[in-house]
Formats: structure tokens, C-alpha cells, sequence
């Protein structure tokens, strides 16, 4: 009380407190379509056997909706410098959320007979939770990668050298996140300039003949291609290819990628829309939309004839995007704050209090 009531000394100035920052519709859109991308990808798998065009289109998805997805949370960690508020957010925000639905994911693995023996394990991230583990990793050698001279080429090259080390295991999906890793930096190196040139009008028309290209593209490579290559979990003797395949593969995967995700960007909203609110809960739609798709699988969803129709096809991607903008909404994400983004105050002294506004979560 006593600080409260303090006269101001001498050169100070009576200002008032700064209001909460806003947060800004575009990055908030682009999360929203990103995540409305990734359950859709899901939604198509069980269709891809016997149907090229699904198949083009789920190739041509997995090439950008995850790098989008990773850049994005690359350039809202740029403020993460190691602070005790930063490692407060990284914690409630991360792995608290990553025990929380890794052992809920294998109990439901076990339950829908999928694994029946897998063990609970934190150091094997079942399913979408290797996300949490990468971004974890990534956000900590945050300060690394702003210390060195030429951090996209060299985080370029660890991936490029992880594609030739089968070796590296399931330990918190390394190589995942050791190949999605240039994603993640090209994101920290990003300002705000340069998302201001890809959302310019010549920049929204361009990106129009670039897709259609893409997507005939990737028709073409259906059967001339292993797709799994942009999965980035696996190494080229994983992939059955040649050890010299990994560090091409990951060049041109990360040009194509690259360029996709700015034709995506170049499409994003800048205004406020009926799904930016959406923006905010994406990672609840990511983690929850997972139980979903496992239980169609499981449950024979996709068993009938007609759902490997084109009218099936397009019946999936319906209920896929509706399921994730549901899992989105403000009330999923009141019921399930409390394990993906818990305060636990009782749990950190005065010197974890929270980051400032701002700090946002891809």
C-alpha cells in the first residue's frame, strides 16, 4: 500500500499503464486456417489408397500447413530469451500440455487396441504430441540462434545431416525436430515487413498460378514420389533411398515449402473475421482433434463405400474443418485451460511471473 501511495521523485513522470496489447488478426487467421489445414490432412489419410487426387492434394497440404504452422511460432519466439518468465510460459504452456496428452494419447492408443502394451513414455511422442516436444527444444536454443553469424544455413545443414543418421532414435522424435528445425529459425529471423510483402496485391495474384502449379505438380509426382519426405521424420535409409537423397531432399523440400507458405500467407485475411477469435485456441484444436481421428479409424467411420467417393472425400474434409473450428470455440477451451494452459501460480516463486503481454503461442 505504502508503494502504491509514493510521491513520484524527482524526473519521473506520471504516466499511465500501458494497455494490454492487441493481438493482431492476420497471425491470429493465419493460425486458424493453418490448424483447419492440419485436421483436414488427417481427415484424408484413410482415402488416399485408390484416389490420386486425394493423395495429390494431401501431398500438396503436408508441404506447407506444418512449416506455416512452425514460422509462425518461430516469429512469436523471438522474445524468448531463457528469463524466468519465458521458462514459466515454456513450462505451462508446453510441457505441462505435452505430459498431459502424451499419456492421454497412449491410454487411448491402448484403449482402442491400436498398442494394447505401449508404455506411457515421455521420451517417445506418440502421434501429434511431437509437436510440443520440437517446440520445446526449439524455443530453447532461442538464444543460440541468435548469437550465430548465419543461423538458416546452419540450421539448414543439422537438418541436412540428420536425414543421414537413422541413429538418432524416438527420443523426443529428434529427428523431427532436428528437420523441421529451419522452419522454426526462418520464423525467429522474420520481421514484420516482411509479412507486410507477401500479403501486397501482386503478391495474393501471384501465389494464384504458383498453387495451381503446385497442385499439378504434385498430381504428377503421386506415383513417382514418396511422399513421406515432407513428413521430415525419417532418415533416407529409413525412406529406402540413397544417403546422398536426404540433404537434396531436404533442400528442395524446404524451397518448396517455403514458397508455398508464402502463397498461403499471401491468402490470409488481414481483418477481423468470423474464425480470428478461433486464432487463440488453436492448439487445443490440434491436441484434441487427434482423439477424433483416431476414433473414425477406429470405429469404422471409414469403412462404407461411398466415403471413398469424391462425395466422401468431400464429406471427410467437411466434418474435419468443422470438428477442429469446434475444438477451437472459447468454451472447449474453458474446459480443458486447466491442462493446456494451466497457471500454476502455487508451483513458481515471484521470479516466474508471467512474461508480458504479447508473448503469444503459435
Amino acid at each position: 500500500m505504502a508503494e502504491a501511495t509514493r510521491e513520484p521523485r524527482a524526473g519521473e513522470r506520471d504516466t499511465p499503464a500501458r494497455p494490454p496489447r492487441q493481438r493482431d488478426a492476420f497471425f491470429d487467421n493465419a493460425k486458424y486456417l493453418a490448424i483447419v489445414l492440419v485436421a483436414v490432412g488427417h481427415a484424408w489419410e484413410p482415402l488416399r489408397p485408390g484416389s490420386r487426387a486425394v493423395t495429390a492434394l494431401y501431398m500438396l497440404v503436408y508441404a506447407f500447413h506444418m512449416p506455416a504452422f512452425i514460422v509462425i511460432s518461430g516469429y512469436f519466439s523471438r522474445t524468448f530469451d531463457g528469463s524466468p518468465a519465458r521458462l514459466r510460459r515454456l513450462v505451462t504452456g508446453v510441457v505441462v500440455p505435452y505430459v498431459v496428452f502424451e499419456t492421454a494419447y497412449t491410454l487411448f492408443t491402448r484403449w482402442t487396441s491400436q498398442d494394447p502394451d505401449r508404455p506411457v513414455s515421455l521420451l517417445d511422442p506418440l502421434y501429434l504430441t511431437w509437436f510440443l516436444a520440437a517446440l520445446f527444444v526449439w524455443r530453447l536454443t532461442t538464444p543460440v540462434w541468435r548469437l550465430v553469424r548465419w543461423p538458416l544455413p546452419v540450421a539448414l545443414g543439422v537438418a541436412m545431416l540428420a536425414t543421414l543418421t537413422p541413429s538418432l532414435g524416438h527420443d523426443l522424435d529428434l529427428q523431427r525436430t532436428l528437420q523441421f528445425l529451419p522452419y522454426f529459425v526462418l520464423g525467429l529471423l522474420l520481421r514484420p515487413e516482411h509479412f507486410r510483402r507477401v500479403r501486397r496485391r501482386t503478391a495474393r495474384i501471384l501465389a494464384v498460378p504458383v498453387a495451381v502449379c503446385a497442385l499439378g505438380v504434385a498430381y504428377w509426382a503421386v506415383p513417382r514420389m514418396n511422399y513421406a519426405w515432407f513428413f521430415h521424420a525419417d532418415s533416407a535409409r529409413e525412406l529406402a533411398a540413397p544417403f546422398w537423397y536426404g540433404p537434396v531432399m531436404t533442400l528442395a523440400a524446404f524451397g518448396c515449402s517455403a514458397v508455398l507458405v508464402a502463397c498461403f500467407l499471401a491468402w490470409v485475411p488481414g481483418r477481423r473475421t468470423w474464425f480470428t477469435a478461433l486464432g487463440a485456441g488453436t492448439l487445443y484444436g490440434y491436441l484434441l482433434h487427434g482423439f477424433v481421428a483416431q476414433a473414425a479409424k477406429h470405429w469404422g467411420w471409414y469403412e462404407p463405400a461411398w466415403v471413398h467417393r469424391p462425395v466422401g472425400a468431400i464429406a471427410a474434409t467437411l466434418v474435419g474443418a468443422v470438428v477442429v473450428t469446434a475444438l477451437c470455440t472459447p468454451s472447449v477451451r474453458r474446459v480443458f485451460r486447466c491442462v493446456t494452459e494451466p497457471g500454476m501460480a502455487w508451483a513458481f516463486g515471484r521470479r516466474g511471473a508471467a512474461p508480458p503481454p504479447g508473448d503469444a503461442r503459435a
